[in-house]
């Protein structure tokens, strides 16, 4: 039995506005949301059991999901107040995963990783840690990680100083003994937290698994703009339409994202946008934006709103 457990418990404050509608892993990517992607790819790897752990929104992840059975496995969840953390939220979760080795997954990142080869390496190494990397793409975007020749972690290096890194992809294998003498119920971190203070102590035993392959983000309202139509173009389309939306064929869109729940009037001219949760009027133009309810909105927001359409810049 192999299981896994899915950070989905996150507040997406990165992805903002998006997550004030949904949990970020309940995003639409051209058709499925992240999280059915992500248990599809992992159920397709042999994982049997998953464990997703919950805080923001539950219920736009849950109603997706389920007990997981359509995508060929168990799923239970692990619920989280206060939200707990990369490392406080496995430590949570241990009495349900009960089992001494699983993988985690970061919840805003796709990958098609051979688990199989990559839980072999952390088995061979004997590693309390095995993370997933690629050679950092963005520096200045991403945070990074420094390795010496045998691929033990060294340090980590903040975005803006991360030159010559590599990037952590979202896939881990640990060893339960790493979380099990936290407190639980304590949120903790684990790059910022208890791996930077291992790797300090000299005791890290945390090592990487070293790919190059590409991977989709869903960091940023850039990031999932990119991700989605990156998908979508998968399927020979230019924008990303989900399944109920309507949109006027005299519409005219360039690079948009319009979810389920949004419409798109006559003759309105969108460039760069992600559409959700709103009507947009005959002729209304705009581009590089995220469009959203207005009642979504909240004091301090700088976003313009008209025809009860909050705009904000689609930023990365």
């Amino acid at each position: 039995m192999l299981t896994a457990l899915v950070l989905t418990a996150g507040l997406g404050t990165r992805l903002d506005p998006l997550t004030r509608l949904v949990a970020k892993a309940a995003v639409p990517l051209a058709g499925q949301t992240l999280i059915e992607r992500s248990l599809m790819r992992l159920a397709h790897q042999g994982v049997t059991d998953a464990v997703l752990n919950l805080h923001h929104l539950p219920a736009s992840i849950t109603g997706v999901v389920g007990d997981g059975a359509r995508f060929g496995m168990r799923v239970r969840y692990s619920w989280e107040s206060p939200i707990l953390g990369s490392a406080g939220g496995p430590r949570r979760a241990l009495s349900l995963i009960d089992a001494d080795r699983f993988l985690i997954v970061n919840g805003d990142t796709l990958c098609d990783i051979d688990l199989a080869a990559m839980i072999h390496d952390h088995e061979a190494s004997g590693a309390d840690v095995t993370m997933s990397v690629v050679p950092n793409p963005a520096p200045d975007h991403y945070n990074g990680i420094r390795i010496d020749d045998d691929r033990w972690v060294t340090s980590f290096a903040p975005r803006g100083q991360a030159n010559g890194t590599w990037h952590f992809i979202g896939v881990q294998v640990v060893e339960a003994r790493v979380f099990a003498d936290l407190s639980d119920g304590v949120p903790e971190e684990t790059v910022s937290g208890i791996y930077r203070h291992r790797i300090a102590a000299g005791d890290g035993r945390i090592r990487c698994h070293c790919l190059d392959l590409p991977f989709v983000d869903v960091g940023t309202p850039r990031d999932y703009l990119d991700a989605a139509l990156s998908l979508a173009g998968a399927q020979g389309l230019g924008n990303a339409i989900e399944a109920g939306a309507d949109v006027s064929p005299a519409a005219r869109l360039s690079r948009c994202v319009v979810w389920s729940d949004a419409a798109v009037g006559a003759r309105a001219i969108l460039d760069d946008c992600v559409v959700a949760g709103v009507r947009i009027p005959d002729g209304f133009r705009t581009h590089g934006a995220v469009l959203v309810p207005a009642g979504t909105v909240r004091a301090g927001d700088s976003a313009p709103v008209a025809h009860g359409i909050a705009a904000f810049p689609l930023k990365r």
